[in-house]
């Protein structure tokens, strides 16, 4: 066909000869299909497309799309254990894992709605998990105290991303926040008002919470507190 070039596995593209497709770059546009349209949007024959590739070459690279979507499934995992804690003290590091983990699971919602129908979410947590009981150890809590924690501030954390995901989806609100605090509303308190009134900051009300909850969490254990003052 003039001005086309066939591609690797009988596949054509507009920029002449590509080269080897490996099997990295099909999960890659997979998972970008994926994060942008929802795992029904991903076929064999679209993901051929965007590759500027044959769908035999797809197979055999991957498999069927069962075994796709069970290899993106595998590296969502991996990719959600790469959350690594930063800061000077344990309490700063907890939040910088819950930060980390927060960012993750909001970048990519279809592919963690894919590890949770699997049975896999327990797993992909782990190394969260993991990190935040390291931490927890360093300010000094220990046994069932320490369980509670880790368990708090993910619980925290993917309840805010709920809340966050829902209030994104919802219809937009008649009458709105805008229209429902005031004075009298607000127990007479008209700055609280205005403050209801404007939309949520999300990344400093997690931070701010996230930061509160752990205080709280270490208190009793003597720990650092998490590097206040909080965000305004």
């Amino acid at each position: 066909m003039p001005g086309s070039t066939r591609a690797p596995g009988g596949g054509t593209g507009p920029r002449g000869p590509r080269t080897a497709l490996t099997r990295e770059e099909v999960l890659d546009a997979a998972a970008s299909l994926v994060k942008r349209h929802g795992p029904a949007a991903l076929t064999m024959r679209g993901l051929a497309a965007a590759l500027g590739t044959a769908v035999t070459s797809i197979y055999w690279h991957v498999g069927n799309r069962e075994s796709l979507l069970d290899a993106l499934v595998e590296r969502t995992v991996r990719e959600m254990g790469a959350v690594r804690p930063a800061g000077r003290t344990p309490a700063a590091r907890i939040v910088s894992v819950a930060r980390g983990l927060r960012r993750e699971l909001r970048e990519r919602p279809h592919l963690i709605a894919m590890v949770h129908e699997r049975g896999l979410t327990e797993r992909m947590f782990l190394p969260a998990q993991q990190a935040l009981v390291h931490e927890v150890h360093a300010a000094g809590l220990r046994g069932a105290k320490a369980a509670e924690a880790v368990r708090a501030v993910q619980y925290q954390v993917v309840g805010y991303v709920l809340v966050e995901r829902n209030r994104e989806r919802a219809p937009a609100q008649r009458p709105g926040e805008e229209e429902l605090w005031d004075a009298r509303s607000a127990e007479h308190d008209p700055a609280l008002a205005r403050a209801l009134a404007r939309p949520a900051d999300p990344e400093r009300l997690f931070v701010n919470s996230v930061r509160a909850l752990v205080d709280g969490l270490l208190t009793r254990a003597g720990g650092a507190v998490s590097g206040g003052p909080y965000p305004q």
